[in-house]
């Protein structure tokens, strides 16, 4: 049994968890690709499993499969018209995201923006999102300092400008593994979690309404310490009448809101560990977003997104994401996570 330290409870209207028409929302989505690399040789980085004669033989046609699985999963968002924000990471190079859309997803108007990394394995983070609904305004690039000058992934944020009229900021985040231990690896992801909310608090101290989304592989589940304390976001459900009022009349505007503490809540999970589900990627709003009134959370829709062709169907991992690869073993398959998927109404 899970200990909760404390449960936010908000309600919204029958209409709000109606169905909504496309263009009367913003479909939301974050995905952990699976090592997305190349196939040529960084010098700069630590890449020599993902070439041609690595460990791993990753070739052009293991690259094109890839693709293809990816822009099928991506397709099929959003009751197949596609997602109009995608945060990813495990990319190699922004170019490769770049291909990925040019080759696949070249209907859908997707512009792709991804700086490159400090990490050793030469991994980033990146986001696609919809040039016919959003403008690109600033990138902001955030380096986790960690102990002994290790490299990790850089924290992405994009400033977008929908439909010139509002202002969001996007986040995504990939942060430090529990290799080693989850306990002994957890100042890394209170160090990342510290970086991301200094950001924050720095665009509230601006904007004390700013409209904020948080997304990313967080290697950490929605109550554990670098979510909970450090970021400061807190659980969410979408079913009592009593809160909404309360949030309102709240002097504290800079409060988070982690979306998938519900699925979280009922054992779901988006990455299986063994034989246990964890809920690694999450999505995370800023309160504007709760109780805002031109854009806000469509009640419960945040999801693990779990497409049947992308579910392994038999054996002794039946019911988790098939991925590319088991260990050095290639499987041709999409990744060894599912995507998170959550909307927003526009009013």
């Amino acid at each position: 049994m899970k200990n909760f330290l404390f449960i936010t409870l908000i309600i919204f209207s029958n209409f709000a968890c109606a169905q909504i028409s496309e263009d009367k929302t913003i479909s939301v989505a974050f995905w952990n690709l699976e090592n997305l690399f190349d196939t040529k040789d960084d010098q700069s980085k630590n890449d020599e499993e993902f070439l041609p004669d690595g460990v791993k033989q990753w070739n052009k046609d293991r690259l094109e499969r890839k693709y293809y699985n990816l822009s099928r999963v991506i397709r099929s968002m959003n009751d197949g018209g596609g997602p109009d924000i995608l945060g990813v990471c495990e990319v190699e190079h922004k170019y490769l995201l770049d291909s990925l859309i040019s080759k696949h997803l070249f209907d859908k108007n997707y512009i792709a923006e991804s700086p490159d990394a400090p990490d050793e394995r030469g991994i980033q983070t990146g986001i696609i999102f919809r040039a016919d609904k959003f403008r690109l305004l600033e990138t902001l690039s955030d380096t986790v300092h960690l102990e002994q000058n290790i490299q990790t992934r850089l924290i992405l944020g994009v400033k977008l400008l929908f439909k010139n009229s509002d202002t969001i900021y996007v986040f995504v985040n990939h942060w430090p593994s529990r290799r080693g231990g989850e306990s002994e690896s957890e100042i890394r992801r209170i160090k990342a979690a510290q970086t991301l909310r200094k950001r924050i608090e720095q665009i509230f101290n601006n904007d004390k309404n700013a409209k904020i989304i948080v997304m990313g592989d967080f290697n950490d589940e929605p109550t554990n310490n670098s979510i909970l304390n450090h970021l400061k976001a807190k659980p969410i459900l979408c079913d009592s009448i009593e809160m909404i009022g309360k949030i309102n009349s709240k002097d504290d505007n800079s409060d988070l809101f982690n979306l998938a503490y519900h699925s979280y809540c009922l054992g779901e999970g988006s990455y299986k560990h063994q034989d246990n589900w964890n809920m690694l990627d999450q999505i995370i709003v800023s309160r504007e977003l709760i109780v805002g009134v031109k854009v806000r959370y469509q009640c419960n829709s945040f999801q693990v997104y779990k497409p049947e062709f992308m579910i392994t169907k038999s054996g002794k991992y039946q019911g988790t994401p098939f991925p590319t690869y088991g260990g050095n073993r290639y499987l041709g398959g999409y990744s060894d996570h599912f995507p998170v998927i959550a909307k927003f109404i526009l009013e």
